[in-house]
């Protein structure tokens, strides 16, 4: 449990072309703020916090209280040519326990995307889609797993993304090196895809 320490944020900056800054919880990977500054990304870490946790809890998943509201920033990084950034916590192998957690959280995110997506309909960007494809493929080449087959329309492509993703964590453990940094920023993209689909956003 956390208690009335202050809690880390490690900032992204230069998602989205430059345009986009992203504050990562460091106890709950993949709880994330998008905003367009920094100061707008941590004044609503709290409430993002509450959320989250408000939503493993009703999928059945034990987490965290937080006490308190002072989350500050530690750490930042930018993004670079395409490449999302990497702080020092991702260095840092999960126990087999919280790797296994982790894994859960992932499943619970793409299962909140695949609700959304199938009530967008044909409406979702195909260029957002492909996004967290190419993500997902890329971080499961980083684990030493294998990209998938980049087949079919935008949807099944995503799906067999994701697959590949899900085989390589399984494969790779939780002590191979980027698992951390992978599980947060699929957790973290996948999120916020479906909420920006459930907003009709995307």
């Amino acid at each position: 449990m956390a208690g009335t320490m202050p809690h880390a944020i490690f900032v992204e900056t230069g998602l989205d072309g430059g345009g986009t800054v992203a504050a990562y919880a460091a106890e709950l990977p993949g709880c994330t703020v998008f905003a367009a500054t920094d100061a707008e990304a941590a004044g609503e870490m709290p409430r993002r916090v509450a959320a989250f946790v408000d939503w493993l809890r009703r999928a059945g998943e034990e987490a965290p209280t937080f006490v308190g509201d002072n989350w500050y920033e530690v750490e930042r990084s930018s993004a670079t040519h395409g490449a999302r950034a990497s702080f020092s916590l991702d260095d840092l192998p999960p126990g087999d326990e919280e790797f296994a957690r982790y894994v859960r959280w992932l499943e619970l995110a793409r299962e909140e995307l695949a609700a959304a997506l199938d009530a967008a309909g044909e409406s979702v960007s195909a260029a957002l889609l492909a996004a967290i494809e190419l993500q997902d493929r890329s971080l499961a080449e980083q684990l030493g797993g294998s990209g998938g087959e980049a087949r079919g329309g935008p949807i099944d492509r995503l799906y067999a993304a994701r697959d590949a993703l899900t085989d390589a964590l399984g494969t790779a453990g939780p002590a191979a090196d980027g698992v951390r940094r992978a599980l947060r920023l699929a957790i973290a993209d996948d999120l916020r895809l479906a909420d920006l689909l459930r907003k009709g956003a995307a």
